[in-house]
């Protein structure tokens, strides 16, 4: 089923953005692009070192839907004529549209035995491998396809049965041992706590989110590792989303890309950072993270050394293991 069909019925309820609010914006990168067309050609990126970060994958992500669609003169046009890379401010402009338009969703939280549903795909040396996971809501449970091997004699072992795992309440457990494992539940409850202002919310999450520090990395390093990380989240609260493009927009030297391809041929518009040295992560080159140009849903992202090249094929919540949106 087509992840972005199922994400718009899920937020079909949800009031459409006001369109003062998204004026401006709209208004302002339809004007930068004008005159990037008029020019003859694409404003090309300053090369200079920037951001970084390796990150670990944490609590999977996905942004919550919308309906509103960029200028009809970039992303649509530019997917005939390939990829355009926007200027500083039209790029700051498309992240605010994306921002104005998110963050008007609500915020409807899953029941505690619902499970969220995830399909991803990872390239390995240029080869797609699929898999899914199911994880419940309160932490108790978990189920993968295809199935992981178990140690020892796997001459039983079928990869195409579901494996499910059910296990104890670990989060009071977890709260008072202070665990950084966080279920679904207690990492979006944390991220909802959140201020909606983008400098606030990167301090909290830079004190707060365990995704730990590298030593002489920049805070714009650390805040790309952070929002790179947390667009892998299936579901995050409406003002967070919009948090996250208003901080992408205050990383310096970070461009919007229209008429890109995610990692799955699908059309997108990419998010980006070029460091041209090595940074303390151990990155070094483009890192871009996609989304769909129409609903903003995280798609993916990919490293221009190879190492990370992924996508989200599907996402949604369902109400047990093995069931799809």
């Amino acid at each position: 089923m087509n992840e972005l069909s199922a994400l718009r019925r899920l937020r079909a309820g949800a009031p459409l953005p006001d369109a003062g609010r998204l004026a401006g914006p709209r208004a302002r990168l339809t004007a930068a692009l004008g005159q990037e067309t008029r020019r003859g050609r694409a404003v090309l990126p300053a090369r200079r070192m920037i951001l970084a970060g390796a990150a670990t994958a944490a609590t999977l992500a996905v942004t919550a839907g919308i309906v509103a669609t960029l200028p009809q003169d970039s992303t649509h046009a530019s997917a005939d004529k390939g990829p355009r890379v926007l200027s500083a401010g039209a790029s700051a402009d498309a992240l605010e549209l994306a921002a104005a338009t998110v963050e008007k969703h609500d915020r409807t939280e899953p029941g505690p035995k619902q499970w969220l549903y995830d399909k991803s795909t990872v390239f390995v040396q240029g080869k797609p491998q699929t898999s899914e996971e199911w994880t419940r809501w309160d932490g108790t449970g978990h189920a993968n396809l295809p199935g992981i091997p178990p140690a020892g004699d796997v001459s039983d072992f079928d990869p195409d049965k579901l494996q499910v795992w059910y296990g104890p309440n670990q989060e009071d457990k977890g709260e008072k041992k202070g665990y950084d494992d966080r279920s679904q539940r207690q990492f979006y409850r944390f991220l909802a706590t959140l201020p909606d202002d983008p400098d606030r919310m990167m301090q909290r999450i830079r004190q707060e989110h365990a995704i730990g520090s590298i030593t002489g990395e920049t805070r714009a390093q650390r805040d790309w590792r952070e929002i790179d990380v947390l667009y892998r989240s299936v579901l995050i609260p409406p003002n967070v989303q919009a948090g996250l493009f208003r901080a992408l927009a205050k990383i310096p030297g970070a461009r919007v890309t229209t008429g890109v391809k995610d990692p799955l041929g699908r059309t997108a518009i990419g998010v980006s950072v070029t460091y041209a040295e090595k940074t303390p992560s151990g990155w070094q080159g483009k890192q871009e993270i996609f989304f769909d140009p129409e609903s903003y849903a995280y798609l993916g992202q990919t490293r221009d050394d190879g190492e990370i090249v992924s996508a989200r094929a599907a996402w949604g919540v369902v109400s047990k293991p093995g069931a799809r949106p």
